[in-house]
């Protein structure tokens, strides 16, 4: 489209529709592509507030004749998200549970709603929605609807179409109306007012009357059967079901406003069965018999995924619990007791030969079936990028048969992978729905050289071919899209290719949902996200090391595979993503951030982001971005934002001056030393103290408008140099010698805890040493991306703890966020340094020390009488990189009950909630989780919070008063005195 039509086109909308309406460089570059191997610039976004706005939205494209595209979570993986149209996007939004029925077993819903909130708002019910895919934290209803989802619990619910009572729905004419199954009695009056759905509904009773027999003879009867348009569901025998139809038409036919759906009970009570096998094709035969026990879940996986899984570091502490085999069933059984689920179990066992006491037989409830489960549902986490082997990438990912022809149709497949050079020691892993015929494998194409690419379209068409010659189906559950479109001619002869084109022509005539797709696909190997000819700019020097990618921005930039996991509307047992957490914006989560990496990259030409390094886009995206490392730990492909906003600021700000915050923030460390230095601590805690002065010094020093921390009188290293003296040479610790490290926030804001860690390792039995000179970790310089001057200053660090740390010393950290640099940035911006890695692997927490390095030490109990209550909010960092176990086995050794604050950020995030425009966000992410459950929680309990940031959100922030302490506070409290 030229700039004017454009620019019209945007103005009309901005003045029509409630919303958000957004054709910057920035928006159009997160929206270009999903989950899939497919990249489509799209013409503008539209975010409507109410579901009316959408369809004015839809309105406005009309009369400008552009294409527009429906978009839900876009973790499609066969291109149905991407698209040169004007995406709207429903999920900030049009959320709404608006109904229930629970007579009915019937909600209804808006198209924006995610799964996982769905199924929460309805637990009181005690009803669900049956299908539940493994992106269930992030995929929305309407896209689900959009792509006939399925899962793994579609063994005992079936399809999102077997799931639909009816569907509200616009054309892109701007006729609207409810649909689903329609009597005769319902057709006539249809048929009665000669409307535009009059003829909608007439053109579909000719298309049914015309391909009937056809569509009977050609669909294939597998259970799972997601290619193509439903034009089934019009059949007389399934209640000419318009709604069924428009299921799994990905956008093409018409737009879903809102859904009525059909809810299944809630199983109390689950048995899971595990099975070993030689192989994933045995396994496979064995699937019929068990199928006839009516299971409510039957997966399989092979030992391919296992070593993934060990290889990507997932689930090392659950994969020894799986029974000695090369592949696995995993066969859940459910019941309204325990008793009953077991005995369903029982009965399956049976019925293949066997029993729970055989060596390849493992049956599991509750927990340690939840873990098991792990495995399974981690396949697209581990088999995405397996370290050291080459990305296995959608395409045929979903293929799907008969239950009965699985194993057969597995062998044929897996010597299809090795006839194309695709088969080698970790993939394709083989895993999927097996008790429903349905297969997920992703295959290593080659989609960045030319024949590569040649390669990939001849082993789709050999794989399309193998699939049909088993009456199976190119898709089993992820749609169609541009993956396999062009491929439905292999599966479908003319006649019912002739009724899709029909049914296209009926909703949507002049092809304006979202064109090239499905009908008059586009290619299978056209608008690829990379492809032959993609060539991305060097991106220069870098100042980390990317040694998972192997030091290539090329390769971190493609690190996201779209799964959308960060972006969950509330904090689940994780961090990632804060900023989404309370914004819903694309831009905002982990994946719409790192999409922008990859378009900053340019490498088709044709991008909205052409500045580089210098992008104001990628800047603006990564501003909300709290550096809190959640998604290293959280994220399935192990997407580190903290590290490239790091690395991206570096670049942005390179030789140019940067905002006040950086220096004021960066420098914090250099400034404490000065302030310890001159002896102003006194005097500056008395003018920060007067609000007005404060006020003035914030906005001087180009930070927020909030209560400042305040330098304490003495330092941590200072009250130590007294400390040392005063114990002379008596004290000798027989376990050795730490060196407490003094970090910055620890020793000028609150060296009270470092007093405490001291009081705590000597009784422990520790000798304790301390640099006599300033030290810093430049996690302040790396986190505002002062790269060069954060390596100057770890070089300084280093050949000052080298005698210890070369003689096999223990370096104790006490602030969660800097002992996470020496245990992961370090390493990663000075690779080369020995003296790093040895800092990296002496580096511990305290409760790390006392626990792993203190055989035989028991902490003193709080309260030996009882056991105490608390709380703890688990620093971000500790969360991501440190680990937690440590300090849980420690407090509950000290009779501590603890419970931790499930999931969420504090908000404040080192700098992040100091630097102007971050107050708001700051404040609604603590009240994400942290503050609601504050405000739960009696006064006088004890909270333990490890981080600065933290203690510093609560002590600002929380209404109800605690006080919130340290790890090194708590069990010197309790030390004998």
């Amino acid at each position: 489209m030229g700039g004017a039509v454009t620019d019209d086109l945007e103005a009309e909308l901005q003045a029509a529709v409630d919303g958000e309406v957004r054709f910057d460089a920035g928006s159009r570059a997160v929206y270009s592509t999903d989950s899939s191997n497919f990249r489509q610039v799209p013409i503008g976004v539209v975010v409507p507030r109410s579901v009316e706005a959408g369809v004015a939205a839809i309105g406005v494209c009309r009369s400008h004749d552009v294409p527009v595209l429906s978009r839900g979570g876009g973790t499609s993986l066969a291109g149905q998200c991407t698209n040169t149209a004007v995406v709207i996007d429903w999920s900030k939004h049009c959320r709404a549970l608006l109904s229930v029925d629970t007579d009915r077993r019937t909600c209804v819903v808006e198209p924006g709603i995610v799964l996982d909130d769905l199924n929460e708002a309805l637990r009181p019910t005690g009803l669900r929605f049956g299908p539940e895919p493994a992106t269930h934290r992030s995929c929305t209803l309407g896209g689900m609807i959009g792509n006939n989802s399925c899962g793994a619990t579609a063994q005992r619910t079936g399809k999102t179409v077997d799931n639909i009572a009816g569907l509200d729905v616009l054309l892109y004419d701007g006729t609207r109306f409810w649909c689903g199954e329609t009597d005769d009695a319902t057709y006539a009056e249809i048929e009665h007012h000669g409307d535009r759905r009059a003829s909608v509904y007439r053109g579909l009773r000719q298309v049914v009357e015309e391909f009937g027999d056809d569509v009977r003879r050609e669909f294939p009867r597998i259970p799972r059967r997601v290619s193509g348009y439903n034009v089934d569901s019009l059949l007389p025998e399934h209640g000419f079901d318009v709604a069924g139809l428009l299921v799994g038409s990905e956008s093409t036919l018409a737009t879903v406003l809102r859904a009525e759906l059909e809810l299944s009970p809630v199983i109390p009570e689950h048995e899971l069965v595990v099975l070993a096998y030689d192989s994933i094709a045995d396994a496979a035969d064995h699937v019929p018999p068990l199928v006839e026990q009516d299971p409510t879940r039957l997966e399989g996986f092979d030992h391919k995924l296992v070593l993934d899984n060990e290889l990507a570091g997932l689930n090392g502490d659950v994969l020894g619990e799986l029974p000695a085999g090369r592949a696995w069933l995993m066969v859940e059984f459910g019941g309204d007791s325990r008793q009953e689920a077991h005995d369903a179990a029982a009965r399956a066992l049976r019925a293949v030969g066997l029993s729970s006491g055989d060596d390849r037989v493992r049956v599991v409830t509750g927990a340690d079936a939840a873990s098991l489960w792990r495995v399974r549902e981690s396949a697209l986490a581990a088999t995405a990028r397996v370290p050291g082997h080459r990305d296995n990438l959608p395409g045929w990912e979903d293929s799907a048969v008969a239950p009965e022809q699985l194993g057969g149709y597995l062998r044929d497949l897996e010597r299809l992978w090795d006839r194309f050079g695709y088969a080698d020691r970790t993939g394709p892993s083989v895993y999927g729905h097996f008790g429903q015929g349905c297969i997920h494998a992703r295959t290593p194409f080659d989609l960045t050289s030319a024949d590569g690419v040649r390669t990939y379209r001849k082993f789709m068409e050999a794989a399309a071919d193998l699939v049909v010659s088993y009456g199976g189906s190119l898709s089993g559950e992820h749609g169609d899209g541009q993956s396999r479109g062009e491929l439905l001619p292999r599966m479908y002869g003319p006649r019912v290719l002739e009724a899709f084109a029909r049914v296209k022509s009926i909703f949507d005539p002049q092809d304006r949902m979202s064109p090239g797709k499905l009908v008059r696909p586009l290619p299978l190997d056209a608008n690829l996200r990379l492809g032959a000819d993609w060539a991305p700019r060097d991106p220069g020097r870098l100042a980390f090391a990317y040694p998972k990618d192997d030091d290539s921005f090329r390769e971190v930039a493609n690190r996201c595979v779209g799964f959308g996991k960060c972006r969950q509307h509330e904090p689940r047992g994780g961090v990632m993503c804060p900023s989404y957490q309370v914004t819903s914006e694309e831009e905002h989560s982990t994946r719409g951030r790192a999409r922008l990496l990859f378009e900053m990259l340019d490498g088709h030409g044709d991008g909205p982001v052409r500045e580089g390094w210098r992008s104001t886009a990628v800047r603006d995206a990564l501003d909300l971005c709290l550096a809190c490392k959640g998604c290293r730990s959280d994220c399935p492909a192990g997407v580190d934002m903290a590290t490239y906003k790091a690395e991206f600021l570096w670049h942005h700000y390179r030789r140019r001056l940067r905002p006040r915050a950086d220096y004021t923030l960066g420098w914090l460390p250099a400034t404490a030393a000065a302030v310890s230095a001159l002896h102003l601590a006194r005097p500056l805690g008395a003018l920060t103290r007067r609000r007005p002065v404060a006020r003035v010094a914030t906005r001087l020093a180009g930070i927020a408008d909030r209560e400042l921390p305040t330098f304490a009188p003495r330092t941590l290293q200072q009250a130590w140099g007294r400390h040392d003296r005063a114990r002379g040479d008596g004290h000798r610790g027989e376990r050795g010698t730490v060196l407490l490290w003094p970090d910055t926030f620890t020793n000028h804001f609150a060296p009270h805890i470092g007093r405490a860690a001291v009081q705590v390792l000597e009784a422990a039995g520790w000798d304790v040493t301390m640099p006599d000179e300033p030290v810093c970790c430049g996690l302040t310089w790396i986190s505002t991306g002062q790269l060069g001057m954060a390596k100057g200053v770890l070089r300084r660090t280093l050949r000052i703890l080298a005698p210890h740390v070369r003689s096999g010393g223990l370096v104790v950290g006490l602030e969660p966020s800097c002992t996470a640099v020496f245990r992961s940035d370090a390493p990663d911006l000075l690779p080369q340094d020995s003296d790093v890695a040895r800092l990296r692997d002496q580096t511990v927490t305290l409760a790390e020390l006392l626990h792993e390095h203190t055989p035989g030490w028991q902490p003193p109990r709080l309260d030996p009488d009882r056991t105490v209550p608390a709380l703890a909010q688990v620093h971000c960092h500790q969360h991501a990189v440190l680990g937690w176990e440590a300090e849980s086995a420690v407090l509950g050794a000290a009779g501590i009950a603890l419970e931790t604050i499930d999931g969420g950020c504090c908000g404040l995030a080192g700098n992040f909630g100091f630097e102007p425009g971050h107050e708001e966000i700051s404040r609604d992410i603590a009240e994400q989780a942290l503050l609601p459950r504050l405000a739960d929680t009696a006064p006088e309990t004890l909270v333990l919070a490890d981080g600065f940031s933290c203690r510093t959100q609560i002590h600002e922030l929380d209404r109800a008063g605690h006080r919130p302490r340290h790890l090194a506070e708590v069990l010197a409290e309790a030390l004998p005195h």
